[in-house]
C-alpha cells in the first residue's frame, strides 16, 4: 500500500465519518423540532435517503439558523437582547466630570472610576 492510497483513504474517511455525523445531528434535530409537521419530517427523511449529499446540504442552508436555535434553547441559552448592552455615552465628558466629583466625595473608587470612564468612553466595561 503506497503512501498516497493510504492518504485517499484516510480522507475518504474523514469525510464520510463527517457526512455520518452531520446526517446524525440533521436527524436530532428533526425529530426534536416541535414545530415541523410529521410529513415534512417524513420527507426530509426520505430525501435524506436517496439523495443524502444534497439534501444535507439542503437542510443545513434552509433551516441552519433554526438549527443554531433550537440548539442553543436544549443547551438552556437564552439568545442575547440587545437592549442592555452597555452602549457608548452620548456625552462622555459630562459622563467622566460627574464621575470625578463623585471620585472626589468619595462616593465610588478609583477603579469604579476607571469603570466609567472606559464605559463614557467606549461603551464596553
Amino acid at each position: 500500500m503506497t503512501f498516497w492510497t493510504l492518504f485517499w483513504m484516510s480522507l475518504d474517511i474523514l469525510f464520510f465519518a463527517a457526512y455520518l455525523i452531520a446526517v446524525f445531528y440533521i436527524l436530532f434535530d428533526l425529530f426534536s423540532d416541535h414545530t415541523l409537521n410529521g410529513w415534512w419530517k417524513a420527507l426530509w427523511i426520505i430525501f435524506l435517503v436517496f439523495v443524502p449529499f444534497l439534501t444535507a446540504l439542503v437542510y443545513i442552508v434552509v433551516r441552519g439558523r433554526g438549527m443554531a436555535e433550537r440548539s442553543q434553547r436544549r443547551r438552556g441559552v437564552v439568545p442575547e437582547d440587545d437592549s442592555y448592552r452597555p452602549r457608548p455615552s452620548a456625552n462622555p465628558a459630562s459622563d467622566i466630570v460627574q464621575a470625578q466629583a463623585l471620585l472626589d466625595q468619595g462616593a465610588i473608587s478609583q477603579g469604579e472610576f476607571e469603570a466609567i470612564k472606559n464605559k463614557a468612553l467606549t461603551g464596553r466595561y
